[in-house]
């Protein structure tokens, strides 16, 4: 059983003449309960003269010896419920003789799956390969994938990642002298080699419906959640006991402009719905489009239910019908009682600009603050946001003093962000210019009236004279209403998600949404140092979808990337248009498309893939009115 002391316990496993099992426990000194096994039996383990001195010097100094342990059956050998290793290493795994890479990966494959019986909840992992076998970039030279190991792939199978990777030291393991297969003397090659350390990655999460309700011009409207944002809509960034580096950067920069200005925080919660009279569910930049339903008493017993209640109401991926009706013609009615209606989930806090100012009368000169989500449909990338963090600033002035107030608060902003991005590798431009190379990935608001002054843009800091602009926020101007009053808005809203990714240098958006502990540890008390990414190299998985549409002129292609990102819990990270092909006969036109899946915090087995795929075609074919080939 484990020792009931607080000592770290150690599992080898493969052990050949048990030199590495010696070295680790000098290195140790008694520190730690050592558990070494080989696959051979004592007999044949011993005839070596340097093995039966090693197996000697372990069990003098306390340490486990065992022999006939198969490494792909730990749990036969350690029961779960009294071993929970906190590390085990496998050095240089190898089926013997000729084996090719395929029976070695499925001995990995194996390995870890056993791993998990017996690890301890924050447990590591130790794999050691030769040069070039583990198949990551990090190996020199890089191999085929086919003829590698493809280690990470293999570990994901099991649910683990690949957090760390550094070269295999035999001079850090002075004992430490290799073996060849079945522990024969004639050694392998072991420069170049790497010691791969494997964690257990968080689970999918796979969260219940959710109706919402939110007061919308005067009236209190329920609304089904998308089933992308079930994870995200209440995880509390911002709030006061939050030390996400987004509630950091905001509070920096609505301290530093306290410094310039007076300001006013509102803790008062804003709408997350807003009609949009100006836009169609068919349009193809337009935001979440979700059924609604206005309040009345029976509506109210509905947001009551239990979540279990919820699922005879919600759609099969979570993913909103594009109009009223079904095929027949006939209005679509999840209940009967429920009268629904199209709104927005807000593209920006904007959207209530002028009711928010008009409420709480706002001293001139005063800066109000606001923060919270927003929400857009966009396509597939990594700076690709459809719900991210907004602050936005407000103040109200005298008209004719709108361009120095402007002037002012773009200095301010830009001198915090400055000052921000210095340890990371991107520099802010603030020019009055709307930036010419961006992604555009912030949701600006549907207000005929705003004007822009000032455009922040961050680019990497290299000597590339034309790099990719990424606009992060704005400095705008709009009249108060009604007009007649000599009053004007300047208003600044950023971007917080955008920011914190480049602040951090966080280069995917999911990883600000992860629910695994080791991305908030890294800025607990605030700080903001650069992000240190927990799962190295994740393994990518390719597979082409072909289907013929009916009418290519009405085929909207961001609804393809919203139901992929349903149906794949955000594991797609790429569609791409490979084809596109018109039948001469029929006319009818075929679109191919390659879908790439990869996690950047979690575990992703090719198993969870292709049901991922399997589902999208499902809901392709009966959210698109498409015919799969």
């Amino acid at each position: 059983m484990r020792p009931l002391h607080h000592q770290p316990c150690l599992l080898l496993v493969g052990e050949g003449n048990f030199s590495f099992s010696a070295s680790l426990c000098e290195a140790r000194n008694c520190e730690a309960h050592i558990v070494a096994t080989c696959y051979e039996s004592e007999a044949t383990a011993t005839r070596q003269a340097v093995a039966k001195s090693n197996i000697q010097y372990l069990r003098d100094r306390g340490a486990k010896v065992l022999f006939c342990v198969d490494c792909t059956k730990l749990k036969e050998h350690f029961l779960p419920a009294d071993w929970k290793f906190d590390c085990i290493y496998f050095n240089f795994p190898h089926c013997g003789r000729k084996a090719g890479v395929k029976k070695n990966r499925e001995l990995l494959a194996r390995f870890f799956f056993s791993c998990a019986e017996v690890l301890a909840e924050k447990g590591e992992v130790h794999v050691a390969l030769c040069r070039g076998q583990g198949g990551t970039p990090a190996d020199q030279p890089v191999r085929e994938w086919h003829n590698s190991w493809q280690v990470v792939a293999m570990a994901a199978e099991a649910g683990f990642i690949l957090s760390d990777i550094h070269p295999f030291n035999i001079g850090d393991a002075c004992r430490y002298k290799c073996t060849g297969y079945r522990s024969q003397d004639k050694p392998f090659h072991v420069e170049g080699a790497l010691n791969h350390i494997f964690t257990q990655s968080v689970p999918f999460q796979h969260p219940k419906p959710m109706i919402c309700q939110t007061e919308l011009e005067g009236k209190l409207v329920s609304f089904l959640v998308p089933e992308i944002f079930l994870d995200k809509i209440n995880r509390g960034f911002l709030d006061t006991n939050s030390e996400h580096p987004i509630r950091t950067i905001n509070e920096k920069l609505t301290d530093e402009l306290g410094k310039s200005f007076p300001v006013q925080k509102v803790s008062a919660s804003l709408s997350l719905m807003f009609q949009d009279r100006h836009s169609s569910p068919s349009t193809p930049d337009a935001t979440w489009m979700v059924p609604a339903a206005k309040s009345n008493p029976k509506a109210k017993s509905v947001v009551n239910k239990t979540a279990a209640d919820t699922e005879a109401f919600a759609f099969p991926s979570g993913f909103p019908a594009w109009d009223d009706t079904d095929q027949g013609g006939n209005l679509i009615s999840w209940e009967r009682d429920w009268i629904f209606g199209h709104y927005c989930l807000r593209p920006s806090l904007l959207v209530s600009l002028h009711r928010t100012v008009q409420d709480r009368e706002l001293p001139l000169g005063t800066f109000l603050v606001l923060s919270g989500l927003a929400f857009r449909k966009c396509k597939l990338s990594a700076h690709a946001l459809p719900i991210f963090h907004e602050s936005v600033f407000i103040c109200v002035v005298n008209k004719g003093t709108e361009e120095a107030c402007s002037q002012l608060l773009a200095e301010n902003l830009t001198s915090t962000l400055c000052a921000l991005l210095q340890p990371s590798g991107f520099k802010l431009d603030c020019t009055v210019d709307e930036p010419k190379t961006q992604l555009n990935t912030f949701a600006n608001p549907e207000l005929q009236l705003l004007k822009s002054k000032y455009f922040f843009s961050v680019t990497p800091d290299t000597s590339d004279p034309d790099p990719n602009k990424l606009c992060v926020g704005t400095v705008s101007t709009t009249p108060w209403q009604p007009t007649s009053i000599d009053r004007e808005i300047v208003c600044a809203s950023l971007n917080l998600d955008l920011l914190a990714m480049h602040v951090c240098e966080i280069f995917d958006w999911r990883m600000l949404w992860t629910s695994d502990e080791r991305f908030l540890n890294q800025f607990a008390g605030g700080h903001l140092g650069l992000f240190k990414s927990f799962s190295l190299y994740p393994v990518s998985y390719v597979h082409d979808v072909s289907f013929w549409v009916p009418k290519p002129e009405e085929f909207n292609e961001t609804q393809l990337h919203a139901i992929a990102r349903c149906v794949s819990s955000e594991s797609v990270v790429s569609i791409q248009l490979l084809d596109s092909f018109q039948h001469p006969g029929t006319g009818q036109t075929s679109l191919c498309y390659r879908i790439t899946y990869q996690s950047c915090d979690k575990a992703l087995s090719r198993q969870q893939v292709a049901t991922m795929q399997v589902n999208l075609r499902k809901e392709i074919q009966r959210c698109l009115h498409v015919t799969l080939r």
